[in-house]
């Protein structure tokens, strides 16, 4: 959290601050040295029941306060905060193709894949909208935008490996994105081995730039690759790498389960984000409030005698 000043010139009105504080006294030095030459001071303080400095120092910071809190509502200030995860939407995007069998990762990439997404769910903060879509070929809805993690959790269930050639990474981006389309802040999560062979990776990068989307890909597999369908699969990071990159996102490389679940969690604290909170109206009413409270005290307990 920090604090920020959109019009900090007006700052400089705080050093009238120390010299309110001096002409105070000074004002009031001679006003009791006009009490005692007048009248009987001390028989006055009895009748009024208050000291005659200390009512007057109350007052005092209670009119420093009216004016600090002005200065900093016409300086504008703005506190930045960090936004909490739950502000934001998610899509999670599994690569469901066949070289998503591969073993390199036990039991398959894909049920490693689920599994960790799930675990994820129950990082996530109450109030978490969470889209989930399958793709290979061609991309599937599994679960339009939900907050509810039972729904969220049996859709991840029901993937599958697809029987469908291909893996069209462009065609998730335009089903992710387009089922975030009414939400403020969004982010992709892209779990694939980057064997991407339909659709470009520019276009993909294009679609999520012109609808404000961020796309943190994990590239899941070994160099050394897996048996899959009867032949060796290697994980592709290149393409990851690029969508991420070139959408403000992050890219994780993973190997094992326990490197997944990491990338999971960096990539749900990676989602924070700060925001501008103006806080003049919040100053204004507090001088306000002040203000009633000073004329409240000094036209009852602080009235001074004629």
């Amino acid at each position: 959290m920090n604090f920020t000043f959109s019009h900090p010139q007006y700052l400089f009105f705080l050093f009238a601050l120390p010299l309110l504080f001096f002409i105070h006294f000074l004002s009031l030095s001679n006003r009791k040295k006009v009490a005692l030459r007048f009248a009987n001071f001390e028989a006055i303080s009895k009748i009024q029941g208050v000291d005659f400095f200390s009512k007057n120092v109350v007052t005092l910071f209670l009119n420093l306060f009216i004016v600090f809190f002005l200065i900093l509502a016409v300086s504008g200030l703005t506190m930045h905060v960090l936004k909490e995860a739950s502000s934001f939407s998610f899509v999670i995007a599994i690569d469901s193709s066949q070289s998503m069998e591969a073993d390199d990762l036990y039991p398959n990439r894909l049920d490693v894949s689920k599994q960790t997404a799930v675990e994820f769910l129950e990082t996530i903060p109450f109030g978490s909208k969470i889209g989930i879509i399958s793709f290979s070929g061609s991309s599937y809805i599994e679960q339009d935008l939900t907050e509810d993690k039972i729904e969220l959790t049996n859709a991840i269930g029901s993937i599958q490996l697809s029987g469908f050639g291909g893996t069209d990474l462009y065609e998730a981006v335009i089903t992710g994105s387009n089922l975030l389309k009414n939400e403020d802040s969004k982010a992709i999560i892209l779990l694939s081995d980057g064997q991407i062979n339909v659709g470009t990776i520019d276009d993909s990068i294009d679609y999520a730039h012109k609808n404000d989307v961020i796309i943190h890909s994990i590239a899941i597999g070994t160099q050394e690759g897996g048996m899959a369908n009867y032949a060796i699969s290697k994980v592709d990071e290149d393409s990851l790498k690029s969508i991420a990159y070139n959408t403000g996102g992050s890219f994780f490389s993973v190997e094992t389960g326990e490197e997944l679940s990491e990338s999971f969690l960096a990539i749900s604290s990676l989602t924070e984000k700060k925001v501008a909170i103006g806080l003049a109206s919040y100053l204004l009413v507090f001088a306000i409030v002040l203000f009633v409270i000073q004329f409240f005290l000094s036209n009852t307990r602080y009235l001074n005698l004629p």
